[in-house]
């Protein structure tokens, strides 16, 4: 970029060249749903050039999902993990948002949110994630082990300090049994007690939880929509994943010069899931997100986070969000991670929940 020489100004740009240069696909509708733009990242996805699909409605380039058609357009509409159809061939599997433009209501914008195939656990991420499980229980239980065996030759050589000796085999033999009942949580496949839930009453308890311990000293902010209604859910797997959230944030806002958590919740209108071929999208408007302003994960394992034995801390087992991402899908939900934020990156981990009467 030139630089900008004195008295000069720095032009802003317009709807267009933002939208152009959006690394996300993204159409641009108007009133009566024709495509009037579409970046060259919508090019790149549904491989048709945007001079063939101006002037022509949505649908002549792919099948958007279930229920746009019957939208609350002033409120936009949300499908996420969406399988969608290109009317050209092929199909693909994206987070489908349209949101109408701020200042320009007759136009609204549509984008892509395309799923890597990365994202999901194929092959090659099993296999990575059998080679952590190796390496993490060799790291974790050979650690214990040597000092239970140095323990116990100090015992037959017939030290005067048995009691201490054989409090030291204990807690570490305890280290070992912890370790081994957080693995087993994976296998538990009872299922969870839903209930209609206030989501207040959770998210209460567990900020209680994370200012008494982990968060002490951080500023925790909250910025609620009060007229949520219950979700389905079971409590204690929601206050579970809750406090592992909110101590994940803490530790990496633990890094920022000033450390803050953010709670946030939102009524999602349109916001729903695939439960597979031949079913109805399933509702999951109810947004909860916790926020902070730690660095993130590195870039290299942000789209395996939630894949069992991955962690960006030198001492995580890579056990905390594979349990969060596993539980919330058995109540019928799903979790994401992002990074947001212009002024200030923030880190982001958004649960969506089914309401109660959903």
């Amino acid at each position: 970029m030139a630089d900008i020489g004195p008295g000069e100004t720095l032009r802003r740009p317009g709807h267009a060249e933002l939208i152009a240069a959006l690394p996300v696909a993204a159409l641009v509708l108007d009133r009566a749903g024709r495509i009037v733009l579409a970046n060259t990242a919508c090019e790149h996805l549904v491989n048709r050039s945007e001079r063939s699909m101006l002037g022509k409605p949505l649908e002549s380039v792919l099948k958007p999902p279930a229920g746009y058609g019957d939208r609350r357009e002033e409120l936009g509409f949300a499908a996420y993990d969406a399988e969608i159809a290109l009317t050209r061939g092929g199909t693909l599997r994206a987070d489908f948002i349209e949101t109408a433009m701020s200042d320009q209501f007759a136009f609204r914008v549509v984008t892509l949110h395309n799923k890597a195939p990365g994202h999901r656990i194929d092959r090659t991420a099993g296999a990575r994630a059998a080679i952590g499980a190796a390496a993490m229980l060799a790291h974790e239980i050979k650690n214990p082990l040597s000092g239970i065996r140095g323990a116990a030759q100090l015992l037959q050589s017939g030290v005067d300090d048995g009691d201490a000796m054989t409090s030291l085999i204990i807690t570490e033999v305890d280290r070992i049994a912890a370790l081994i009942d957080r693995m087993e949580d994976f296998t538990d496949t009872r299922p969870l007690a839903l209930q209609a839930t206030n989501i207040y009453t959770s998210l209460g308890h567990a900020r209680q939880v994370a200012e008494a311990g982990f968060a002490r000293g951080i500023a925790i902010e909250e910025e609620f929509d009060p007229s949520l209604p219950p979700v389905l859910v079971d409590r204690d797997a929601l206050l579970q994943i809750l406090v592992n959230l909110l101590k994940n944030a803490s530790e990496a806002a633990a890094t920022a010069d000033e450390p803050r958590l953010r709670i946030a919740t939102a009524y999602r209108h349109g916001m729903s899931i695939s439960v597979g071929p031949g079913h109805p999208r399933r509702p999951l408007p109810i947004e909860v997100a916790i926020m902070d302003n730690g660095p993130g994960a590195p870039e290299d394992i942000a789209e395996h986070l939630f894949e069992p034995f991955v962690s960006g801390k030198p001492e995580g087992k890579g056990l905390g969000l594979p349990l969060v991402d596993k539980l919330v899908r058995e109540m019928g939900g799903r979790v994401q991670y992002a990074r947001e934020g212009f002024a200030e990156k923030m880190t982001v981990f958004r649960l969506f929940l089914p309401r109660a009467d959903g």
